[in-house]
């Protein structure tokens, strides 16, 4: 390593994404990517869009979209902030959010990204550590800066109740963003948390990257108080959302019937893959998400990942002594499911 690399980033463990394959006839189950073509709305928009437009730097506070994200969830423009990709506004927080001394807190198991960017902002990591079978446990008398709270979960899949969050977010002395990449997929949701008029402190994270099959987009958004909206804008780069993100995410946006037949049928092939599993088996937890988290017969996920691997089907295993005995198994189409169990023992 280079002596002009900073010591925290030599010593940084980087965020590892999942495999992507290219060879042909490869089934891909293991980046929770949706498995069908997102509005063909979509491909208009970008078809009628005149290429002498890139000329131009793109409007640097997405002002069309956000009104429209505003309609959408019924709230003011002001409470918006759209992001290149959920990633940049979860960085984002780290910065408006956490002083040099601070702390940022998250469930473990969860998304993987969070405890790097911790360490990238060189803040105190205060995991909370889940219960042996994923449920919620808070430690008396916690305390962090800041609290990215996956809901529905991952890489479990698992729903925490409403009830539940809004109280955590109402005693909690942080400010609390709740990741909501997956909540298209599941029973409910908590974007009615971030336009409480009491609200000070939760703000609500969306992404285009799962229900909207926009993952190569990179497009998210995030709703709350326009306090902490404001402060996102103000460290955020100049141009952060171009063009192309600007034209197709308003266009996907603007086609939530699209977006809505595809989740529904997802959810019917998640149905069907959690009942197959389980009479085989599996210990499958209650999916709210496009995915499932998944154990083996015998706990032998490693194996069953091989297996599944060497005959072309890549599915998501996380080597930690939390999730080890797991699989996350990405819901696709009914074809490639299909190949999947031919691929497990019946």
């Amino acid at each position: 390593m280079s002596r002009y690399v900073t010591r925290a980033v030599q010593a940084l463990q980087a965020y590892t994404p999942g495999e992507q394959p290219q060879a042909p006839g490869i089934v891909k189950l293991n980046t929770n990517e949706n498995p069908y073509p997102p509005s063909p709305a979509v491909g208009q928009a970008l078809a009628a869009l005149d290429p002498a437009r890139l000329r131009l730097y793109p409007n640097p506070l997405c002002a069309t979209v956000r009104e429209r994200i505003a309609g959408i969830h019924g709230c003011s423009s002001r409470q918006v902030f759209v992001g290149n990709g959920s990633d940049e506004i979860l960085a984002l927080c780290t910065r408006a959010f956490v002083e040099d001394t601070g702390s940022v807190g998250y469930f473990d198991p969860s998304y993987s990204l969070y405890p790097v960017l911790a360490d990238i902002r060189q803040a105190e990591k205060r995991p909370v550590a889940l219960s042996d079978h994923f449920l919620w446990q808070m430690p008396a008398r916690y305390q962090a800066s800041l609290f990215f709270l996956t809901n529905p979960n991952a890489p479990t899949s698992l729903l925490f109740e409403y009830a539940t969050v809004a109280a955590f977010c109402t005693s909690f002395e942080g400010v609390v963003l709740i990741d909501e990449a997956y909540a298209d997929f599941a029973r409910s949701n908590c974007m009615a948390l971030a336009m409480r008029p009491d609200n000070e402190n939760t703000l609500v994270m969306r992404t285009l990257s799962k229900a909207f099959s926009l993952a190569g987009l990179r497009f998210g958004y995030v709703v709350g108080p326009e306090p902490l909206i404001s402060a996102l804008y103000k460290i955020k780069d100049s141009y952060n959302l171009d063009v192309l993100a600007q034209v197709a995410g308003l266009a996907a946006l603007n086609d939530l019937e699209h977006m809505r037949a595809n989740v529904r049928r997802i959810q019917e092939t998640r149905s069907r893959l959690t009942a197959e599993l389980r009479r085989r088996g599996w210990t499958v937890l209650d999916s709210e998400t496009n995915f499932l988290f998944a154990r083996p017969p015998q706990g032998r996920a490693v194996e069953r990942f091989e297996q599944l691997r060497d005959a072309g089907i890549y599915v998501r295993h996380f080597p930690s002594p939390r999730t080890g005995d797991y699989l996350r198994i990405t819901i696709g189409t009914d074809e490639q499911i299909d190949a999947f169990l031919r691929q497990i023992p019946a």
